[in-house]
């Protein structure tokens, strides 16, 4: 029997995401870049429910406008209901990818109207995210990569190879736009595409993007379990205890993993931002190996203070100083 073709390949693993993910759906967005990832998706996701093309256009490269209403003519010829241009101010906080990111991301979350958004992250994403994960040495949380659903924001393409959405793209005819930073050294994920996977893959025989994928799935799974029951550990911790404190002995009883998520949890509700695994530690110390230290700095959004953790009298508190 011969194999379905590239366009086939992605309708059925998008009506199949629609079935298991999403039954209520009637309609839904896709986050369209013009590049072949996110083309291929726009056209498989129109072949399955009525469909709203969401074209972020950064303004940060020369012709920007031109490629985003290349990309609103295309959704119309796949056959979206719908087109629009979403133009953003990018910022600095994070620097210029997370920066882009997070304009990106808040300009579809406000276009959506309520609709989830299907986002063009293949299995080759998933496996440089797995390997970004790994490089930072931030736990199992970074390790498990995306999700694929996450609402309101779904990936159904992350079992899904890069050469199926280029192919699908030729399939159709369709002239997806080449991203140059996407050939730009510069940036940490284009040299684990260009450089790293590839010469794991050579190393190790093949199939190392697959089996990294496959170890973000069941790492997803065993994080996922660890979560929920870490969600019932810092209830019954902050039930122990009055304000936003909470009690050493509601922790010590923990088993590690759990600790350190309840810990996780309570610092990220007391204003803490993009936490280290080194930080959780840290903090995590204070219960496990008490010896009368000082507080712990945390990351967080303050402006002119800075965020601490510390333990006082049998509790772990938070507070800051200025800078």
């Amino acid at each position: 029997m011969d194999r379905p073709g590239a366009v086939a390949t992605l309708r059925a693993t998008v009506a199949g995401f629609a079935t298991d993910w999403l039954p209520a759906a009637t309609s839904w967005c896709v986050a369209l870049s013009g590049g072949p990832d996110s083309l291929a998706l726009t056209a498989a996701a129109a072949a399955t429910l009525p469909t709203t093309a969401l074209i972020v256009d950064h303004g940060l490269q020369p012709g920007s406008a031109d490629v985003a209403e290349t990309a609103r003519r295309q959704a119309g010829e796949v056959g979206c209901v719908e087109a629009r241009v979403l133009r953003v101010q990018v910022g600095t906080d994070g620097g210029p990818e997370a920066a882009a990111r997070n304009a990106r991301y808040a300009a579809l979350d406000a276009a959506r109207a309520g609709a989830p958004v299907l986002l063009g992250h293949t299995l080759d994403d998933q496996a440089e995210t797995v390997l970004l994960g790994l490089g930072r040495g931030s736990g199992a949380r970074s390790i498990a990569g995306m999700r694929a659903y996450d609402p309101p924001w779904c990936r159904p393409l992350l079992g899904v190879r890069r050469a199926v959405t280029h192919g699908a793209c030729g399939e159709l005819g369709l002239a997806p736009w080449d991203d140059p930073h996407n050939r730009d050294a510069r940036f940490t994920r284009v040299r684990l595409r260009t450089e790293v996977l590839p010469l794991l893959e050579e190393v190790l025989g093949g199939g190392v993007a697959e089996a990294l994928a496959r170890t973000a799935i069941a790492l997803r799974e065993d994080t996922d379990t660890l979560d929920l029951l870490a969600d019932r550990a810092f209830d019954d911790a902050v039930a122990d205890d009055a304000g936003d404190a909470v009690a050493v002995a509601a922790l010590t009883t923990l088993p590690a993993a759990l600790r350190r998520r309840v810990i996780r949890r309570w610092l990220l509700r007391g204003g803490a931002a993009n936490l280290t695994d080194k930080q959780i530690r840290a903090v995590d110390a204070l219960v496990t190996a008490w010896r009368g230290q000082g507080g712990v700095a945390i990351g967080s959004d303050l402006r002119r203070q800075r965020l601490f953790a510390g333990r006082r009298d049998g509790r772990l508190v938070m507070y800051s100083q200025p800078v």
